[in-house]
């Protein structure tokens, strides 16, 4: 990738405030580069990029460029943006953010770059706690609020960079992964990838673009077919539930509601006895590939413990935001049926009399392309509650409602906005209900 940001001092980000666009920042400031935002939202990260050294403005408007040399934009800000248009007026070459996460990617000596369907800012997270464990000055860039960084990410001295990596429209490409991590392939952002081959063979190009090692799923379909079609010759690791993996958990006990202990696996011999306080089972399996991944990069067993047992979550991943002798309220970000599925049975599994399901149906494609998917998983939960489709960037060309999805719901309500939703919930609520928002809108 050419260096566009090569004999550049000044870099405007346009969507400052997101939380993917605040670890670049963090990264290039202290690098050096003089950095402006701006962002409409009145957000913490955007405050947070302040006192970091970033120059912000509230509210869009050409003044705020500058002199600046480079412009930087999230996903979110479309062409007709005022400062994209003052941009290309006065010559400033612009960059969505998934090119300078991919220029920076490659300025590390391992960049550690964790894909998959589900999962990603979870196994992110924990990878980054086991390196930091090991006392290495990490860089990362995760999809989530982590409490151990404060944020979504961190700036470090050393080689190693922890990234998320996102397949949305292919973005995981511009990145210069040397170690990969593939957590699972499933069918998402269909608007985009139309298929599952046309999907697939984007993690094959992403697995061909890998340096040196690469550890993923073994268990999963689609993931074996996306890695057999590649002709990646470095090392391999697979993790799964199955023995034939190299990684693998065993002697899985549920100890309290949010304490797992296990045993992992490494060639059907003991590596190390290990424990998550984060419940469910997804995140034992997701606790595997983050161990297989530190193990790869040569991390000691005694950090892989030190780091998983020092986690607790990250922001909106299972989230407890409420907790009484009455009610439990859990927030999380899951949006597609395997998810909302992974969710609700780990909802199921920390004890609670009944479950009651808020959830906001994210794009109208993706409701359209899975709504059988859809109504069998939130049909886990014993009351489903439902908001209109958040759309995001996306027409409603298939005429898609929520009206629609609680058809196919038994009991299911829909509700036109989060105030009539609140007092519905209040409503309803009783001793030994647990709560739960579902969605990665604004839920």
């Amino acid at each position: 990738m050419i260096d566009f940001l090569a004999e550049k001092k000044h870099i405007h980000f346009i969507g400052a405030g997101g939380s993917g666009m605040f670890p670049l920042a963090q990264i290039l400031l202290a690098k050096g580069y003089e950095l402006t935002g701006s962002d409409n939202n009145d957000t913490d990260t955007l405050w947070a990029a302040e006192k970091a050294g970033m120059r912000v403005f509230l509210g869009h408007s050409a003044e705020n460029l500058g002199d600046a040399d480079v412009v930087i934009y999230s996903a979110a800000i479309k062409e007709d943006n005022v400062e994209r248009v003052a941009a290309r007026v006065h010559g400033i070459p612009e960059h969505e953010r998934a090119e300078l996460l991919g220029l920076i990617s490659g300025k590390y000596g391992n960049a550690i770059c964790v894909s998959g369907t589900h999962g990603k800012t979870t196994a992110s997270a924990m990878i980054t706690h086991i390196l930091l464990a090991d006392d290495r000055d990490i860089s990362a860039v995760i999809g989530g609020k982590l409490p151990l960084l404060g944020g979504s990410g961190k700036v470090g001295t050393g080689e190693e960079i922890v990234i998320e990596a996102c397949e949305f429209n292919d973005t995981f490409l511009s990145l210069s992964p040397t170690t990969t991590l593939i957590l699972n392939i499933d069918e998402d952002h269909m608007d985009y990838f139309k298929n599952m081959e046309n999907l697939r063979q984007s993690f094959t190009k992403f697995v061909n673009m890998t340096k040196q090692a690469l550890i993923f799923n073994g268990d999963d379909e689609n993931t074996r077919k996306a890695v057999e079609n590649s002709d990646f010759s470095g090392k391999k690791y697979t993790f799964g539930w199955k023995k034939v993996n190299d990684f693998y958990p065993a002697n899985i006990a549920q100890c309290e509601p949010f304490l797992t202990k296990f045993t992992l696996m490494h060639n059907n011999e003991p590596f190390a006895d290990l424990q998550l306080h984060v419940p469910g089972k997804h995140n034992v399996l997701n606790a595997v590939a983050a161990a297989a991944t530190a193990h790869a990069c040569d991390v000691r067993a005694k950090a892989i413990f030190d780091g998983l047992n020092a986690f607790f979550g990250v922001n909106r991943r299972f989230e407890c935001v409420y907790l009484d002798e009455n009610i439990t309220i859990i927030d999380d970000y899951a949006h597609h049926p395997a998810e909302i599925t992974a969710t609700l049975q780990t909802a199921k599994s920390v004890g609670c009399k009944r479950i009651v399901a808020v959830h906001q149906p994210f794009t109208f494609s993706r409701t359209h392309a899975l709504l059988d998917e859809f109504s069998a998983s939130l049909s886990l939960a014993d009351v489903v509650i439902l908001s209109e489709i958040m759309g995001g960037r996306e027409e409603n060309t298939d005429g898609i409602s929520s009206s629609q999805l609680a058809e196919k719901i038994p009991g299911a309500t829909v509700f036109p906005d989060f105030e009539a939703i609140t007092e519905h919930v209040t409503a309803i609520a009783r001793p030994g209900d647990l709560i739960i928002t579902l969605g990665c809108g604004d839920i």
